[in-house]
């Protein structure tokens, strides 16, 4: 298996990615392993590799058999995954990371205020836990790995799968960037970043929609 090197993806995301450069080349139902052999083949943690299975599992990818003969199969992509699929396959286009900017900016309002009428109070620690994170963060890198986390976590409460699948495709792309921090006035841009953060999930954890807009509008243009 490739080398894990991805800049500011953790070890699971980077071992769902390169699954995801497998499966495309097999057919719905065909067989991935189990999650033993890719514990093998990757040298990773199990915990590693089933964080990395779950991440494809709820992207609609892969599909899990438990029992005797289950395992790891390719999941029926149906056109929500296929759609993913192809906001991921353009990622060689020079304009395509400003495109998937403002196609998640669109979209986040949408996946915001699903999260918010969908939440349970077991999800909200979740979501703070994934503030912890990037709040602890010690690189500019690893905080907004940090903060991918975190809209991937809000966007798997939205009900909207078809919504759902394009913005997980907009964060897949983002994701594979290096962003930069800007050279002056870093360490407040970084907690404008966090503030602006915690309002939202503040305002998804309380349920309230006009506050999961207003969060959404100063996420979408606090710089």
């Amino acid at each position: 298996m490739t080398n894990l090197t991805g800049l500011g993806r953790t070890r699971a995301e980077q071992l769902a990615a390169l699954l995801e450069e497998r499966i495309r080349g097999l057919a719905p139902g065909d067989p991935v392993g189990t999650i033993d052999e890719i514990r093998r083949e990757s040298g990773l943690a199990r915990a590693t590799v089933s964080e990395a299975i779950r991440l494809l599992r709820d992207r609609g990818v892969l599909a899990i058999r438990p029992g005797r003969g289950g395992g790891l199969f390719v999941a029926d992509q149906g056109p929500v995954v296929r759609m993913r699929h192809t906001l991921l396959g353009v990622r060689e286009d020079p304009s395509s990371v400003a495109d998937a900017v403002e196609l998640r900016n669109h979209l986040e309002e949408l996946i915001d205020v699903g999260a918010a009428r969908c939440r349970t109070a077991e999800d909200i620690p979740r979501l703070r836990a994934r503030l912890d994170a990037m709040a602890a963060a010690p690189s500019w890198a690893e905080f907004v790995r940090a903060n991918w986390a975190l809209h991937e976590e809000i966007a798997a409460l939205c009900p909207n799968a078809m919504a759902r699948a394009v913005y997980l495709g907009t964060l897949g792309h983002l994701s594979t960037t290096a962003p930069h921090l800007r050279d002056t006035d870093a360490e407040a841009y970084r907690a404008r970043r966090l503030r602006v953060h915690v309002d939202l999930v503040d305002a998804i954890a309380s349920g309230d929609e006009a506050a999961v807009r207003a969060a959404v509008a100063r996420h979408n243009t606090t710089d």
